[in-house]
């Protein structure tokens, strides 16, 4: 997911303007309101004339860039927010989309309209397939590679993820109790983390809200584990099931290291499995 690029002094949108002082929107209690960004060592602040200025909603996105070859990424909603959606972007935000050369967005995200609105007819506008599923990031790295113009740093990325997720595979089959798959029941954004395992995957659950018959159902598939997304819980899904809870965690930090969260899900599970 290189090519000589010139960059050419641009003037925001009268839209992006007036949209920014319009708005008099304020970050949720869960985040700072310092944008977040992952600049390369000697660069910061700065790009090279041949490296994309990338925009990211999320960290999430962010990882994604980065795996792919980008340099210069930054991210509107800091790492520090729970729940990323429930996020306001403020008009500093916006002004930073203005500048970019790309734009990366989920259109599930309640505030993708605000920023595609404030990038102005100059930044290309992305949308990203929010998946940790392996053969969905990879794609998703080798085609943002391909946008960038950073082709070899994504390949280079993807064959270093595909081994270091097979290996992640092996220590969790043998972390397997009583070495066989776990029967678990998966909310649909961990889905994932359960093929990552190896498991029996019993049922899966989310993102509405889930009702008692449902409940009910999961229940009687008796699952070992509950493969639990931590930015949407709601709590112990299948109380006095028996079934452990385990909180999988979907976007990565401040570092937007994609890697790492895989690493802290197999972790994560590992020890859930060996108490």
């Amino acid at each position: 997911m290189a090519r000589i690029r010139v960059r050419i002094a641009r003037v925001p949108s009268v839209l992006a303007l007036s949209l920014s002082t319009a708005l008099v929107l304020t970050a949720t209690a869960c985040g700072s309101d310092k944008v977040d960004s992952a600049d390369s060592p000697g660069t910061k602040g700065s790009k090279s004339d041949d490296a994309p200025v990338v925009v990211a909603t999320t960290t999430w996105e962010g990882a994604f860039a980065k795996a792919a070859g980008a340099k210069d990424v930054k991210v509107i909603v800091p790492s520090s927010a729970q729940h990323a959606p429930d996020y306001d972007p403020k008009p500093s935000d916006l002004a930073a989309v203005a500048g970019a050369d790309f734009v990366l967005y989920a259109p599930f995200e309640p505030y993708a309209a605000k920023i595609k609105e404030a990038a102005g007819s100059s930044a290309k506008l992305v949308e990203v397939n929010l998946d940790n599923d392996a053969d969905k990031a990879s794609a998703q790295v080798t085609r943002l590679g391909k946008l960038f113009g950073t082709e070899d740093a994504a390949a280079k990325w993807d064959t270093s993820f595909k081994s270091e997720y097979g290996t992640l595979q092996k220590e969790l089959k043998d972390a397997w109790p009583g070495g066989k798959a776990p029967a678990v029941v998966a909310q649909v954004f961990s889905l994932w983390s359960a093929k990552m395992t190896g498991a029996q995957v019993a049922g899966t659950y989310g993102p509405e809200a889930v009702t008692a018959k449902q409940l009910s159902d999961l229940a009687k598939k008796k699952p070992a584990y509950v493969f639990d997304n931590v930015h949407m819980t709601t709590g112990e899904v299948l109380p006095d099931s028996g079934a452990k809870q385990v909180e999988i965690v979907n976007y990565p930090g401040k570092d937007l290291d994609l890697l790492a969260v895989y690493k802290n899900a197999a972790d994560t599970i590992t020890k859930a499995m060996a108490s």
